[in-house]
């Protein structure tokens, strides 16, 4: 019978009912050994329990013909005893085969763990019932005045042991929900995720060969009417091979911490008596559920979900589980991952994601007779997935247009002394995915002069493309960088704004509010790297001049918010001027939007060597810099280093990570873990790290 008590619905019983009982083998699949280590959880609720009465949650009961067989095959090896009863030589001990009458006692431990030696002979049936009709007991577990009971048969279908909690009151008329978790000689029992009891038990352990084929599990009986559960039950799960404590405690209620209930015995919604009756959100029942999994659907909109693991809150919005509270991560090492051997050396890598296939890299490969290539992560690794045509590919972009996924390639060719033909043939490509062939596809090209990078980004509902065009020719390095604009009727990129720069090496588009940005990293004049590094507004249609920063061969912007706060960060990568030597242990620097000058001021100088790149990533609320360093004026293995933001004090080092020729970083993430990645521009190989968090 379904029975609603305080607002929450569970099963009583008025007989053993044929729905609540099932073979072994239907859960033990292919395995007719029960679990040595496991857990019970439970939700109940009793009003009253007889003195001397023993009341089953539930029992795994031997069937009749499995018993029969194996009293067959003992007979001859078994003297004396009546009908009912059964005698071991072994252990001397008699005892009746209705388990109603404490299951052949010898053997028992209370919950002190002490051996109850009492040596009672047992006798038969005591519930009227013929007791050739049930099978022997194989397990457990019930409850009655004096404690909380699990009986379990002995090694190898011995004599019965029972393990007893002591010291609990269940019969009060309340739900309580308990979790029982059994391990060799030990025991736990929590009673609604507070009182906490241990058993040690030295004389007798759960055997690791009670079998249990033929046998079948009882839910609130143990077969039969004696010893029929009285009371309501909510839930009932057994978990093998772990204590489930973790999974359902904490609790915002306790008594009725869940694990997997039902559907039937879920709370249903109550039904309005009024049409026109409306509570106000204050009033309206909140539910708070705890566990590992959860499902988030229209019938649990509005409710909440705790994860004790993350130690994090989530509400339901009716599809996905929202984050409202969480125990916040911290990066605390960084373990290698994979080293990655590439076809070249690498300039770049752009990390993506396709939908329907995952995380995806592709890889700016040096050798213009091998190309470039795309992989795919699976198995916690990147793995080739495409190869593209490339002629010294320099960087890769990612971007999208509704549905349409692009990547667009920087391809730059050596002077060969014909510049002629070198300019005809500089063409830097953009390639579309194509969702039958699962390939990237070319696409469109552009005229480019060693073009070290392309920036996306989009206005007012179009989509731009801006090439750092770096030098034409081997002497020219102060030349027009194009910002190229979607056609929608071409459907072609075309040309929208030519913007002069000097040796661009990198550009960072961004907005601050209503504002769209775009910085250029200029690093050279054909003179001198002591040239200024330009910052565009949008302003009607195009970009205009916002402030110019003294820079020193710079190489990467990258913009980044901490909270209200808006930061720039320039990578500078060397001191040059004209023949003279060059420095590159240098200043790299961080500016500081500042509202009431409406100019990047100067907020923290950091040292680098020959920086080449800056990636800003954040773990849990803590913030991060990642700078990659290229050559100190003598060799290229050197550390490149993790900087954690500290608020007044700024970023200051906490991770060196030792890299080779390192030419870029990208930060991405895969599932709950997060990870970095460098290309090395002066070896065939790249590395992925996981940063271990706490």
């Amino acid at each position: 019978h379904l029975i609603q008590s305080g607002g929450v619905r569970g099963v009583r019983l008025s007989h053993p009912h044929p729905s609540l009982d099932f073979p072994s083998s239907q859960h033990l699949v292919n395995c007719h050994l029960f679990p040595r280590e496991f857990s019970i959880v439970t939700t109940l609720k009793v009003s009253l329990v007889a003195p001397k009465k023993n009341e089953y949650i539930f029992s795994v009961v031997e069937e009749k013909e499995e018993e029969d067989a194996r009293i067959g095959k003992r007979k001859g090896e078994t003297q004396g005893g009546t009908d009912g009863d059964w005698y071991s030589e072994k252990d001397g001990v008699r005892g009746g085969r209705d388990d109603e009458s404490d299951e052949e006692r010898d053997g028992e431990t209370d919950g002190g763990g002490e051996r109850l030696m009492d040596g009672e002979k047992r006798k038969g049936s005591r519930d009227g019932e013929n007791s050739n009709s049930q099978g022997r007991l194989l397990i457990g577990l019930r409850f009655s005045r004096d404690g909380l009971h699990f009986l379990f048969r002995g090694r190898s279908g011995g004599v019965m042991a029972r393990w007893v909690f002591r010291g609990i009151q269940l019969a009060d008329d309340r739900w309580h929900t308990l979790v029982l978790a059994f391990s060799g000689h030990y025991a736990t029992l929590t009673v609604d995720c507070n009182t906490h009891l241990e058993l040690r038990v030295h004389s007798k352990s759960l055997p690791s060969d009670l079998s249990v084929q033929g046998s079948r599990f009882h839910i609130g009986s143990r077969g039969r009417r004696n010893g029929l559960f009285s009371g309501l039950i909510r839930q009932l799960v057994l978990v093998p091979g772990s204590d489930a404590t973790p999974r359902v405690c904490p609790s915002s209620n306790p008594g009725l911490a869940e694990l997997s209930v039902p559907a039937v015995l879920l709370d249903q919604p109550q039904k309005e008596t009024r049409s026109d009756l409306t509570l106000p959100s204050y009033e309206s029942e909140v539910r708070v559920s705890v566990g590992l999994e959860k499902s988030c659907s229209s019938s649990v909109r509005g409710q909440l979900w705790f994860n004790p693991v993350r130690k994090a809150l989530y509400l339901c919005d009716g599809t996905l589980w929202v984050p409202m509270l969480q125990e916040s991560q911290r990066l605390d090492y960084v373990l290698e991952q994979q080293v990655l051997s590439t076809s070249s050396e690498t300039y770049d890598i752009e990390v993506f994601s396709v939908q329907g296939l995952g995380l995806m890299a592709a890889m700016a490969h040096r050798s213009p007779s091998l190309g470039s290539a795309v992989y795919l992560w699976r198995d916690g690794g990147f793995h080739l997935y495409q190869k593209i045509s490339t002629h010294g590919a320099l960087s890769w972009r990612h971007f999208t247009m509704g549905k349409k996924i692009f990547l667009v390639v920087s391809n730059s060719r050596e002077s060969t002394g014909n510049e002629e033909t070198v300019e005809k043939d500089e063409l830097s490509v953009i390639y579309r995915w194509n969702k039958k062939t699962q390939r990237f596809v070319y696409y469109q090209a552009l005229q480019t002069h060693c073009a070290r990078d392309w920036e996306a980004f989009r206005i007012q509902g179009h989509t731009y493309l801006a090439v750092a065009n770096h030098r034409q020719g081997n002497t020219n390095h102060t030349i027009d960088s194009m910002v190229y604009k979607w056609d929608r009727g071409t459907q072609l990129f075309e040309p929208h704004q030519a913007l002069r720069t000097s040796g661009a090496y990198d550009w960072e588009a961004f907005t601050v509010g209503p504002y769209h940005f775009l910085a250029v990293a200029n690093a050279f004049d054909g003179q001198t790297t002591h040239v200024d590094s330009v910052i565009y507004v949008w302003v009607d249609g195009s970009f205009r001049l916002f402030q110019t920063i003294k820079t020193f061969c710079a190489t990467d912007w990258e913009m980044f918010q901490i909270g209200s706060r808006v930061f720039l960060v320039v990578a500078n990568g060397h001191q040059l001027h004209g023949n003279g030597p060059g420095r590159y242990a240098i200043n790299s620097t961080i500016y500081e939007l500042d509202m009431s000058s409406q100019l990047f001021l100067r907020f923290q100088d950091i040292v680098t060597y020959s920086a080449v790149d800056w990636e800003f990533f954040t773990v849990g609320e803590e913030s991060y810099l990642v700078v990659a360093n290229s050559f100190d004026g003598e060799s290229h293995s050197l550390n490149s280093i993790i900087y954690r933001w500290q608020g007044y004090e700024g970023f200051v080092p906490i991770h060196r990570l030792p890299t080779i020729g390192c030419s870029d970083w990208e930060f991405f993430t895969s599932g709950e873990e997060s990870y970095l990645i460098y290309s090395s521009a002066t070896a065939p190989l790249s590395k992925v790290f996981r940063l271990k968090t706490h």
